[in-house]
């Protein structure tokens, strides 16, 4: 069944087009951006690509900085892969693609130095804020990775500062302290299946997938981070053209915000 659905695909890809009609590199419509979804987070958004749904939501803490950044506050990321929105996925611990789903989201945001980290330093060695933010699916009908960065970076905008009262927050109350984003680093996963490249896979082309670059960029295109995944290797010339794919598709996304 996995052969005759992978001949498929690639035969229908020489004909630039998929199973359901998009060209190559053309993403599932609408792209969507919702803010502000729940209240019990300091920023939350809900993204839908296509009728793929992701939720991300931001809770500001404070705690003691890294050892080894005793000056700078801090970013956790995790994901949930609920059993509602893939009945794959199983509930426990986190898996290896909630993990994968994770430091994905994680690598795009830190490396693009879109939070300055110094910034939310309250003593150093002792006290920082920290960035906690949650991702989790409702409906996954492929591509969670584009999904999830875009509604991790959405709530972060999104975010306001709770309360400080003396040496506790009040999370009951926020107050009006943005975070400051620099830029908007957005992440675009490339796929390649045979020889053609695409990006936004339905979970029919996930199966099919031989390797997949998530590139992450900023506003002037300049690139920020790279993760690749898949079985199969990557030539040096397959990966300056899942660059430029990702780098252009990125301005595309960005519209949403």
């Amino acid at each position: 069944m996995y052969s005759e659905l992978r001949n498929h695909i690639i035969k229908l890809f020489e004909s630039n087009v998929r199973l359901d009609g998009r060209k190559l590199t053309e993403y599932r419509k609408p792209v969507t951006v919702e803010y502000g979804v729940t209240n019990t987070a300091e920023g939350s958004a809900r993204v839908k690509i296509g009728n793929t749904e992701v939720i991300a939501g931001v809770k500001i803490e404070i705690n003691k900085p890294f050892p080894d950044t005793p000056a700078e506050g801090g970013l956790v990321v995790g994901a949930e892969l609920l059993p509602l929105s893939n009945p794959d996925f199983e509930l426990g611990p986190p898996g290896i693609e909630a993990i994968e789903l994770a430091r994905t989201v994680d690598r795009g945001i830190r490396e693009s130095k879109c939070v300055d980290f110094k910034k939310l330093c309250i003593e150093e060695g002792e006290k920082a804020w920290f960035l906690i933010i949650d991702i989790v699916t409702i409906n996954d009908a492929g591509n969670l990775s584009d999904a999830s960065s875009l509604a991790a970076l959405a709530a972060l905008k999104d975010a306001r500062f709770p309360k400080l009262e003396g040496e506790k927050l009040n999370y009951k109350e926020k107050t009006d302290k943005r975070l400051d984003i620099k830029n908007s680093p957005i992440a675009v996963t490339v796929i390649k299946i045979g020889e053609k490249f695409i990006v936004d896979p339905d979970t029919d082309e996930e199966k099919a997938i031989d390797a997949r670059l998530m590139v992450s960029s900023i506003e002037d295109g300049t690139l920020c981070a790279m993760q690749k995944g898949g079985n199969y290797p990557l030539t040096a010339e397959d990966i300056i053209k899942m660059v430029d794919i990702g780098i252009e598709k990125g301005k595309e996304l960005r519209k949403a915000l």
